[in-house]
């Protein structure tokens, strides 16, 4: 039978043991915030400068991902799974948010920030966490978007770019605007008269969301 001493050894190497594989969790990049990157929109390839609707744009995603700091992942990432809605107005009309933004299925892979159907729900689902923002998520649909700019809609004399969180106006560069969790999300393009009667400010998210 061990000795006494041993016991307190053997005891103490198993707690060494248990610190080295919880360090080696903590430092894990799944489990701690990884940077991403806010490129220069008008540098990434396949960015659409053309007015609505716009189409989800892949054959260049892969370079936008690389430029923001994403990653190609195989599967939805679960270390960070968050929603928000998303809905677009131009020149009073609403402009549909198409599905599989973001999500390359003949090559099989996706980005965290992706798009399943047409209800303007964005999915961030990474597997890692990080600050996701607006701005990321145009870049992944492959869309032109700055404080200026949607598409081919720019401000000018008569017509302004707005966006809104939970119904509140944005006043920091959307760009830049950090994706939480069940925001509601409205960007506004026109004139005054055009805009909607009232901003949406929330949203009804599906069970599980």
């Amino acid at each position: 039978m061990p000795s006494h001493s041993t016991w307190i050894w053997l005891a103490a190497c198993a707690l060494a043991v248990v610190a080295i594989i919880w360090f080696a969790v903590a430092a894990s990049p799944a489990a701690s915030p990884t940077p991403t990157t806010v490129a220069d929109p008008s540098a990434l390839p396949g960015i659409s400068r053309a007015t609505a609707p716009w189409p989800v744009e892949v054959a260049h995603l892969a370079e936008r991902l690389a430029a923001d700091n994403l990653v190609q992942q195989t599967m939805e990432g679960q270390v960070m799974h968050i929603h928000q809605h998303l809905d677009l107005f131009v020149h009073g009309a609403s402009v549909t948010v198409p599905a599989d933004i973001g999500i390359n299925e003949p090559e099989g892979w996706l980005s965290a920030l992706h798009s399943h159907d047409t209800r303007g729900i964005i999915h961030v689902e990474s597997p890692f966490k990080a600050v996701f923002t607006l701005g990321q998520f145009f870049d992944v649909w492959g869309v032109l978007f700055t404080s200026d700019c949607i598409g081919g809609y720019c401000t000018d004399e008569t017509n302004s770019l707005k966006v809104y969180v939970n119904g509140e106006l944005y006043s920091g560069d959307p760009r830049t605007l950090a994706l939480d969790e069940h925001q509601e999300i409205a960007i506004v393009y026109g004139t005054e008269s055009e805009a909607p009667t009232t901003i949406p400010s929330t949203f009804a998210f599906p069970e599980g969301y």
